[in-house]
């Protein structure tokens, strides 16, 4: 891996144009810069690249990827593009490559039985060839250059993000829910907890028509004798496994509690450990699918 520039000012907004071989990582490489904050779009003509860095109060940086299926692509193009862009006020525009060994791109070709987008009726290998020998100039002018011949896609994860994310840090987004055994286990959760066992406010008259968010029922929940070591330890195991999350490469956890009917204890724990994580400086989402179920119903009547 090399880079040919030095550091430059980060202020302006970035704009990264990721391309290489097929078959050498750029939908990866893409997914990558989207889950570092890039607003990642691929195969966009790049007749319309002006129209989109024109849009008026859009602060996010963008991620670009292009290669030989652009509708408008030509290596001289690509070329001129990068030349205008360096001049371009507000931006900071960067040339990401991604190579690879001709006999490994033809190993994944094989793998997974794709065409090849430069020989639909010929061999992948004669593919291979012509691409690499029409982004040979392209590839001259990269800024970054990742070659993913022995990488897999995590160690590719590392080095995109040592190059474009934040202080070269991978990025983990919590989401934390609740719900109720009696509708199932939400689609896509990685970690649930049973909140079953803590003492329920739906046998208080008083606090049944509330939900886990009132102070009353919250506090109820909070009085069972089990609440405050069993919250403990959920945090405890929540800031054990969301560092390896992250460093394994994940970029989005979901964290479930569940209760009965998912209006009480779910919901109170739910909103504590989110608010626990958030203290410590975790990005976290929260969603309650009940209640929000009970919202939609209420707003049709």
């Amino acid at each position: 891996m090399t880079s040919q520039t030095s550091s430059t000012d980060r202020a302006a907004r970035r704009l990264v144009l990721v391309t290489g071989p097929s078959g050498a990582g750029r939908s990866s490489a893409l997914n990558v810069l989207e889950d570092a904050g890039f607003e990642a779009i691929d195969n966009l003509p790049l007749r319309l690249l002006p129209a989109l860095l024109d849009r008026p109060g859009d602060a996010q940086s963008i991620a670009l990827g292009i290669d030989p299926r652009n509708r408008d692509f030509s290596t001289e193009g690509v070329l001129e593009l990068m030349g205008r862009l360096s001049a371009e006020p507000g931006w900071s525009a960067e040339l990401l490559y991604l190579d690879c060994a001709p006999d490994v791109l033809l190993q994944r070709f094989s793998e997974t039985r794709r065409r090849h987008p430069l020989a639909p009726a010929d061999r992948p290998a004669d593919g291979i060839a012509r691409e690499q020998e029409l982004l040979h100039p392209i590839r001259a002018r990269a800024d970054v250059l990742i070659d993913t011949t022995t990488l897999n896609v995590h160690e590719l994860r590392a080095e995109v993000e040592q190059w474009f994310a934040p202080g070269g840090q991978r990025h983990l987004t919590v989401s934390v829910q609740s719900f109720s055994y009696k509708r199932g286990l939400p689609r896509g959760v990685d970690v649930v907890h049973d909140c079953r066992f803590l003492r329920n406010p739906y046998w208080v008259p008083e606090l049944r028509s509330g939900d886990g968010r009132d102070a009353a029922v919250a506090a109820h929940v909070a009085g069972d004798k089990r609440y405050t070591d069993f919250a403990g330890k959920v945090l405890d195991l929540s800031l054990l496994l969301l560092p390896a999350y992250r460093e394994e490469g994940k970029s989005h956890i979901s964290i479930a509690f569940g209760c009965t009917g998912g209006q009480h204890r779910s919901v109170a724990m739910a909103e504590d450990h989110a608010l626990r994580l958030a203290e410590q400086g975790w990005q976290v989402s929260i969603r309650h699918r009940e209640l929000d179920r009970q919202h939609r119903e209420g707003s049709k009547l």
